[in-house]
């Protein structure tokens, strides 16, 4: 079966089950869903939205950040995980949106890129659901399924990132990115995968 053949199939049962998936990450401007997606790194959403709540009410720009010193900050992420390092980096990143953008979010992949603790697939979500301009941010939930679906050779997050870039239109990675997330968690796990329980697997699976 062509790629084109296993995307068109991906698409089609992603709209009848994920017609329009909801950001999973609790935020109300592009601040806050830039600090989310950045503590998300080796959490689970779940995790995040239990404590961004709590880091918001203190501070939910970067001019309120900046007042709390790194170990309150620390403090009240530590649940996410690497907790020093998120810390710092959040604390930093809000001096330099201050600083050099007016306390806004850089506007272009690469200048978001550049700010502390904020790797590609973070400047990604940004770049797409804040922005409004196209990316393709992969998480390890889209890196499998690429695999799986035989739409990525699978070999790096790069590789996947840009095969996927390379089927699907751009109108729909938006949509698609988190359409996969939420598919990925429900039927296409990474451990106790079933093929007769995973309506994607098993359609691909008839062709082959």
């Amino acid at each position: 079966m062509t790629k084109e053949k296993r995307a068109s199939i991906v698409r089609r049962i992603l709209n009848k089950l994920f017609p329009n998936p909801p950001i999973p990450l609790k935020h109300k401007d592009h601040y806050t869903l830039l600090i989310a997606v950045l503590l998300s790194a080796q959490c689970t959403d779940k995790k995040v939205n239990e404590i961004t709540p709590k880091l918001f009410a203190k501070a939910s720009d970067p001019y309120e950040m900046v007042e709390l010193t790194v170990k309150q900050i620390e403090s009240i992420i530590r649940p996410c995980g690497l907790a020093p390092t998120k810390a710092k980096a959040i604390h930093r990143l809000s001096e330099i949106l201050i600083d050099d953008y007016q306390g806004k979010i850089p506007r272009t992949l690469e200048e978001l890129e550049a700010l502390p603790g904020v790797g590609h697939k973070t400047a990604s979500v940004v770049t797409i659901q804040a922005l409004k301009k196209p990316a393709f941010p992969v998480d390890t939930h889209i890196h499998r399924c690429a695999k799986r679906w035989g739409l990525s050779c699978g070999k790096s997050v790069k590789q996947t990132e840009k095969d996927l870039k390379a089927i699907f239109p751009k109108t729909t990675w938006k949509k698609l990115h988190l359409q996969i997330i939420y598919y990925a968690r429900q039927y296409c796990p990474a451990k106790k995968h079933s093929i007769d329980e995973c309506p994607i697997c098993n359609a691909i699976s008839k062709y082959n």
